[in-house]
């Protein structure tokens, strides 16, 4: 067994290469345990059976959020497991020795280019879908570690892949929360916006569809894998994730921890989990393309509107809905400011009022919002999110990244006042999104006026004139953890403290109205030139 063969003298240099790749990962002692937990004490060795059946997917409960769930999709369920120990794992006739174990995980979980970990998420998923008798149209060439890919891409097969991805992070979410392998409900979001993302930029009549009238289950369209692979890394970096993730946690956490917790979510909390992610403008597929395109702590913040456990756990990100809150930058800015973390706006907006034609743009600041008269910022990202998805970081040519001004009391004239609103890119005057003080309407400008966010159309046939549109919802969620809201709670205090003692009266200095300054002061200018006498 591994522990055993740690000592010195007994570890060849085979075996120490591969212990330093996992030890390089962070994850070597609970590889250790895991293998203890999995092999067999005779043979030293995991039986191909149990590795097989530790990434085993298993749901009682399974239910799509999208216009449709294809019938042979559940057949992956059955041979995921069996695909990932074929891919990464060589087996002897005992089963698969430490050595072995070591390198199958450093083979999908160590550190490697975003490609290499792409590829291997695809070799999984074609593979898996091979087992299941689904045919996609994927090959593969292999060249001294150098993975090639080529082929074609349906559209029923990209959305199998962002549903298997999708399904494999829930799984180690809920493995991570204590919550129970199998047996819970899992929700799959609403995928459409990724989906037709890949057909706009991998097809070249891509941008020609009719978005928001097409329905992706009976889109048959064929992508080129290669330009497919270049969209999965552009636009959604960390989608290859999903699978490092999913194999570190069964094997760190699921195979080490063989009674995982039977607690699972009652129906009526299930139901109330659901609701609450249906009203919400951030949906949980939003979410979760947004968290592909994140890393760190802001990673980790949306991964929990992406996976609720609870209720409290969704609600404490959100700071402001001008559907509860009420419309305008004022009320807007009593619930956030003060936060002082990374805050997420998002805007729901059409052309007009009956209009179907509805999108929803996003844009994630790092910092929080500041009353100023000047663009101000240190980094952010610019979302297009329905219908269809786009990510837009700042690439440093300019620094405007953020633009919220209040009108300034104090001030009776202003020869050139500043305009009143929220604003993203561009320039004063110019920017890329301007939000009105009312939150009554938002302007849309061409990406040519912004040389702070990459370029990009915001929602489909935006066109280069300037587009005026209705806003229907506003949106800001907090990204910066239990500090953040534990400061912006503190400043909030102290700002009704300030509050109350301003209106305070001291009615001691009203006592006597015969000894008080003001009345003396008030005598004085009546008549400045009258003798008073010291009473004595």
């Amino acid at each position: 067994m591994g522990q055993s063969s740690s000592r010195e003298e007994e570890v060849s240099p085979e075996l120490r290469e591969v212990q330093s790749l996992a030890a390089s990962t962070g994850a070597l002692p609970s590889l250790e345990k895991a293998f203890s937990v999995l092999s067999d004490p005779q043979t030293k060795s995991i039986p191909i059976q149990s590795l097989q059946k530790c990434f085993e997917l298993t749901f009682e409960r399974l239910k799509f959020e999208q216009d449709v769930m294809f019938e042979e999709f559940p057949l992956l369920f059955t041979h995921f497991g069996s695909t990932i120990v074929d891919l990464f794992f060589v087996a002897d006739k005992d089963g698969v020795s430490w050595i072995e174990f070591l390198r199958g995980y450093t083979k999908c979980c160590a550190r490697a280019a975003g490609s290499a970990l792409l590829n291997n998420l695809l070799q999984v998923f074609t593979v898996t879908c091979s087992k299941a008798g689904i045919s996609v149209g994927l090959k593969f060439e292999v060249y001294d570690g150098d993975c090639k890919i080529s082929g074609l891409f349906s559209t029923h097969d990209v959305v199998m892949l962002l549903w298997i991805s999708w399904i494999i992070s829930w799984d180690s979410r809920a493995l991570r929360s204590n919550m129970q392998k199998s047996g819970r409900e899992c929700r799959v979001p609403d995928v459409s916006h990724l989906v037709l993302s890949a057909i706009e930029s991998c097809v070249e009549e891509g941008n020609k569809l009719d978005f928001w009238d097409s329905s992706v289950s009976k889109l048959d369209v064929q992508l080129h894998a290669p330009k497919c692979h270049m969209w999965a890394l552009k636009t959604v970096p960390n989608l290859a994730d999903c699978l490092t993730e999913f194999v570190h946690t069964r094997l760190c956490y699921s195979a080490a921890h063989e009674e995982i917790s039977e607690q699972s979510c009652s129906s009526s909390e299930e139901r109330s989990l659901s609701s609450v992610s249906e009203s919400k403008l951030l949906t949980s597929g939003m979410a979760w393309a947004i968290s592909l395109t994140l890393r760190g702590n802001i990673h980790e913040e949306m991964s929990k509107i992406c996976f609720p456990s609870d209720i409290d756990e969704v609600n404490e990100n959100i700071l402001y809905r001008s559907s509860v809150h009420g419309k305008g930058i004022n009320r807007f800015w009593s619930n956030i400011e003060g936060y002082n973390g990374p805050l997420l706006l998002l805007i729901s907006a059409c052309k007009e009022l009956n209009d179907g034609r509805r999108w929803v743009i996003g844009a994630l600041t790092h910092q929080g919002f500041e009353s100023k008269e000047m663009f101000y910022g240190t980094s952010g990202s610019l979302y297009a999110l329905t219908p269809v998805f786009h990510a837009y970081l700042s690439f440093g040519r300019e620094k405007n990244f953020v633009y919220s001004h209040l009108h300034t009391t104090g001030r009776v004239y202003e020869p050139h006042p500043k305009p009143v609103g929220i604003a993203f890119g561009g320039s004063t005057g110019n920017e890329r999104i301007f939000i009105d003080e009312d939150f009554a309407r938002v302007t849309v400008r061409h990406h040519a006026v912004d040389k702070t966010y990459q370029h990009g159309a915001l929602f489909p046939n935006q066109g280069f004139l300037p587009t005026e549109a209705l806003v229907l919802e506003v949106e800001a969620w907090g990204l910066g953890g239990r500090a953040a809201r534990k400061f912006q709670d503190a400043y909030k205090k102290r700002e009704e403290l300030f509050t109350e003692q301003r209106r305070k009266v001291d009615l001691k200095t009203f006592a006597n109205w015969e000894d008080s300054p003001e009345k003396m002061m008030m005598d004085l200018m009546s008549n400045p030139n009258t003798v008073r006498r010291e009473d004595r």
